[in-house]
């Protein structure tokens, strides 16, 4: 039993990096909720979210129940579709009553990723403080990954801030009058989210020191917020069955020293422990037995082996890369999955090539040089777009510019309108613009935020492409944009990484979609982490490797034109050595002089 369900609050969030199970332990507890009588709405606020398949049961942008569990129903808040119901409640007033130039001008406004992210946090706030939430007894919140939850609790509080100071004022989200009709309930939200009594934070994460490091971020980031109720939920921790395996004991040993150096903010939360099951936490009984007191044999099959299964890897993945002598590599994917360290891997292999490489991340929590570490190649070079640094610079270039010769009360109002929350967008975009750029003349390698925040980025890509294209002066042959590039396989390989489970499968077709309707093809996909390329002897590890195999499949003759394989390696994959026997399938770090 978790202990944060014995006298649970009203409100449950789940929150921490990206793939450590979030959407798993909310499923449990909502699921267990409503086993005990209680009216439970169990809410997604992930633009990724897999609640319907995790749940194995029809979820949508409305409230829904369950059928299959009593007393649950379940809403999945869907970006696009809050973002056009938001735009319409802003325009319609206007339409008929202001200039139609003007209504032009705000839906314009109205275009832009932030208005996304708004819309989302609106409808968020109708089930934490609104009316919807009335009928239940527990409100459980399956957030998104960790930068964008907090993103996302920040919210109420600088909105009103915004809304305090700009009475007048307008933004991408159009004029601030149709934020101030919703300043009590957002005030009401933040209150609800700040009052221990009512609301419950559980930091989820894997035994794994990226995990701790990023829920140690989290719970410091959300106690600045007020947000003090917080417990710890270590997920998928792993008991050997097979001494002599030494995959099994690497990675007992690996979970034993990550929890030994847990960060000093998670070591003195209250703490529930996870067991790892060797069945994938999919349908109401699988999530049902997580909580259960019996243990189920683990399966091997009849084999006692782990599948062999033969499929490139990173390293045979990279040779169709290299050829092309320079372009943007670009690893995306669900947080969690390894994009980083296969980012991390694929620019080492590169580089020892000889090629000159740039390692970059627009994931503001992305630890990118930590994935290189110390021992990092002279061709190499490793640096993030930081959010806050690309903002004040953004800032100071547009007031060094279009402020110049303004005077002083039309100079206030731009400072003003760049003090908005939606500038950070701008900001990153161009940064993400500058890189895409670098490209031309060597390789880039770029690591992206988690699926949701990505999205919006291409979102916003793509409407700078559609203005410039409206706008310019310039013959449109000779305009090359942004979302040109990405659309170019000459120039940009897009590498989709996931996890051999049903759920990230999923996702990462699902962001495969998304990129194909934009006009971009991924160019391979990545399945990393995987326990059949390892070859455990465990039993428990055994039977996850036979789980994979029909996920694998399902990938390489489904989804993908190119499929690259990865083992879970023993030895955590930091540092040049050890990146390199990542991207050549091997268990122990490759020589120099084997590169």
């Amino acid at each position: 039993m978790l202990s944060f369900l014995e006298s649970p609050s009203r409100h449950l969030f789940f929150t921490g990096k990206g793939g450590v199970g979030k959407t798993s332990l909310a499923c449990v507890s909502a699921v267990r909720l409503a086993d005990e009588g209680h009216e439970v709405l169990l809410v997604s606020t992930d633009p990724a979210s897999n609640l319907k398949e995790v749940l194995d049961a029809p979820v949508d942008d409305t409230v829904g129940s369950v059928d299959s569990v009593p007393h649950l129903s379940a809403v999945n808040i869907d970006p696009e579709a809050a973002a056009d119901d938001y735009r319409e409640r802003v325009i319609e007033p206007m339409v008929g009553v202001l200039p139609e130039e003007t209504v032009d001008q705000v839906e314009e406004q109205l275009s832009g990723a932030c208005t996304t992210e708004i819309a989302s946090f609106d409808k968020f706030t109708q089930f934490l403080a609104g009316e919807d939430a009335a009928p239940y007894d527990h409100v459980v919140f399956d957030t998104a990954p960790t930068g964008h939850t907090l993103r996302l609790l920040e919210l109420p509080a600088a909105w009103s801030d915004y809304i305090e100071e700009n009475p007048e004022g307008a933004s991408c989200l159009g004029p601030v009058s149709g934020l101030e009709a919703q300043q009590e309930r957002y005030t009401a939200a933040v209150e609800a989210l700040q009052d221990a009594g009512r609301t419950t934070l559980v930091l989820v994460s894997r035994p794994e020191a990226a995990a701790f490091k990023e829920a140690a971020r989290s719970s410091r980031e959300l106690r600045d917020l007020g947000v003090t109720n917080q417990r710890l939920a270590v997920n998928g921790v792993f008991r050997a069955q097979a001494p002599d395996d030494p995959l099994a004991e690497a990675m007992e040993c690996r979970a034993e020293e990550a929890v030994d150096r847990m960060p000093d903010a998670l070591r003195d939360l209250p703490r529930d422990t996870v067991p790892l099951k060797g069945y994938n936490l999919v349908g109401v009984d699988a999530l049902r037995s997580l909580l259960s007191d019996e243990s189920a044999a683990a399966s091997t099959n009849g084999t006692g082996q782990a599948p062999d299964i033969d499929l490139p890897t990173i390293h045979e993945l990279v040779d169709g890369i290299a050829d092309d002598g320079h372009g943007l590599v670009m690893v995306m994917g669900k947080g969690g999955v390894g994009k980083t360290t296969v980012a991390a891997s694929v620019a080492v292999d590169l580089a020892r090539r000889g090629e000159e490489v740039l390692l970059t991340t627009t994931d503001p929590v992305a630890h990118i040089a930590d994935a290189v570490g110390s021992d990092a190649l002279p061709n190499l070079e490793v640096r993030a777009i930081d959010p806050d640094e690309a903002t004040r610079q953004y800032r100071e270039r547009v007031l060094k510019t279009k402020g110049k010769d303004l005077d002083p009360e039309e100079r206030e109002l731009l400072e003003e309108d760049l003090r908005s929350p939606c500038t950070k967008e701008v900001a990153v975009f161009r940064a993400f613009a500058r890189e895409i750029g670098t490209a031309q003349r060597q390789f880039v390698v770029m690591d992206t935020a988690p699926t949701g925040h990505t999205l919006l980025l291409l979102d916003t890509t793509g409407s700078y492409h559609r203005e410039v294209m409206r706008t310019s002066e310039v013959e449109a042959d000779r305009i090359t944009t942004p979302l040109m590039r990405l659309q170019d396989p000459g120039y940009t390989k897009m590498l989709l990484v996931t996890l051999p489970e049903t759920t990230p499968v999923l996702e990462a077709k699902q962001l495969q979609d998304d990129l194909e309707r934009a006009g971009i093809t991924p160019y391979a996909w990545v399945v990393n982490q995987s326990l059949a390329a390892a070859g455990p002897s465990d039993p428990l590890l055994v039977e996850r490797a036979h789980a994979e195999g029909a996920q694998i499949e399902t990938v390489r003759s489904e989804h993908a034109e190119r499929t690259a394989l990865a083992p879970w390696m023993p030895e955590e994959p930091v540092g040049s050595e050890r990146l390199q026997a990542l991207a050549r399938g091997a268990a122990k770090p490759v020589s120099p002089a084997g590169a």
